[in-house]
């Protein structure tokens, strides 16, 4: 990690990178502003309430009450299509979040990734209500397709509306890396990011390869350590170079051992969690898919916030196509833990979701899209 993190050639990449807010030589970041986002240090941010909107999931429960359960407030979005309103909300397979933070009169708005196809995205942000010249950030978890799938139709569709220079957190190069999965021998493609879209919306990227602040309430682990049983899950490989469309990674911004191959497993060194600490009540901890680990996650944000109480764990654990032992292993550990509730999307699977329930009545919630849990306040 001191190399990946702090090594003379990563300090000149992100020092070119912020210098005039244009890139690499041969306009491969041309007129993308890149720097390192704001370190955690000193006192963590606390905030009053967080209200997390799932923007977009696999399943939609239409009848799924709305309430107080414990200590948290669900809200469900039931509207059904009807001829006068003839939309509802979609779903397909990836995850994106919309936070909503709180401390006193002072609120912040982030959008957590942004699934799988424009499409979706834009169309539940809108039936949600979700206003973009509201948000105060943009936070990419990881680079893989269902994630961040919706993000050139979102920015194509919203971004005259978006604050200038709003920031958008990325966990290093590795997020630019083409990817692609299957067999080795006859590999499909996993999508790139986009520069163009990001250049042309005028967006800041900040670089949270360390504990970062998220607009200034919350926080992300940056890198997540393997501390536990956990393994990441290569499912995707990463190609490493950058092409004359400017699509790609640059070999220098990744770490020492990377940079010489063509062809890469992903072990999601760039993945990151997003955390915000509830005044009275502890961590709520977020991530996406969690190929870390759901548990190597968790620790990492108790290790780097300071803070051992978590309230809540939510998001794509992915678990889905793992053993039950490995599973039944999962939520022993999340159990010592001891989180007050678990909330489970995306990629975690029934597996995990049943196995939880017994272990640990009365914390696990259902989760569905357009569904809004509120934490605190």
């Amino acid at each position: 990690m001191s190399d990946y993190l702090g090594s003379p050639a990563r300090r000149r990449l992100l020092a070119a990178m912020s210098a005039g807010g244009l890139g690499l030589a041969g306009g491969v970041f041309s007129n993308i502003r890149v720097a390192s986002a704001e370190a955690l240090t000193g006192a963590l941010p606390e905030v009053d309430r967080l209200s997390v909107r799932v923007v977009t999931d696999s399943y939609h429960h239409l009848f799924e009450s709305s309430g107080k359960f414990g200590e948290v407030t669900v809200q469900r979005w039931g509207r059904p299509p009807s001829p006068d309103q003839p939309r509802t909300l979609q779903n397909e397979w990836g995850l994106a979040l919309h936070l909503e933070s709180a401390r006193g009169a002072e609120t912040r708005q982030v959008l957590v990734d942004f699934g799988f196809t424009g499409a979706t995205f834009n169309n539940n942000l809108d039936l949600l209500g979700i206003d973009p010249a509201k948000l105060d950030a943009l936070l990419l978890t990881h680079g893989h397709y269902d994630h961040f799938g919706g993000m050139v139709g979102f920015l194509n569709a919203h971004k005259k509306k978006l604050k200038p220079g709003l920031p958008f957190y990325l966990g290093g190069e590795e997020c630019f890396c083409s990817r692609e999965q299957g067999p080795v021998d006859a590999p499909s493609n996993f999508g790139a990011l986009d520069r163009k879209a990001i250049a042309e919306a005028g967006l800041q990227v900040l670089f949270a390869e360390k504990p970062s602040l998220l607009a200034d309430h919350g926080f992300t682990t940056g890198f997540i350590p393997q501390t536990s049983f956990e393994k990441p899950l290569r499912a995707s490989r990463m190609k490493i170079g950058v092409q004359p469309s400017g699509i790609g990674c640059a070999p220098e911004g990744l770490p020492a051992e990377k940079r010489n191959l063509t062809m890469v497993p992903d072990d999601f060194q760039h993945e990151q969690a997003t955390c915000f600490n509830v005044k009275g009540k502890g961590l709520v901890i977020m991530t996406s898919c969690g190929h870390r680990g759901i548990v190597n996650s968790v620790r990492g944000a108790i290790k780097v916030s300071g803070i051992s109480k978590v309230h809540a764990i939510l998001g794509g654990f992915h678990l889905m196509p793992l053993p039950q032992e490995y599973v039944r292993s999962t939520v022993a550990a999340l159990k010592e833990i001891n989180p007050d509730y678990l909330i489970p999307m995306h990629c975690t699977g029934t597996t995990f979701y049943e196995m939880a329930l017994q272990a640990l009545p009365g914390r696990v919630l259902l989760s569905s899209t357009g569904t809004r849990f509120t934490f605190g306040g």
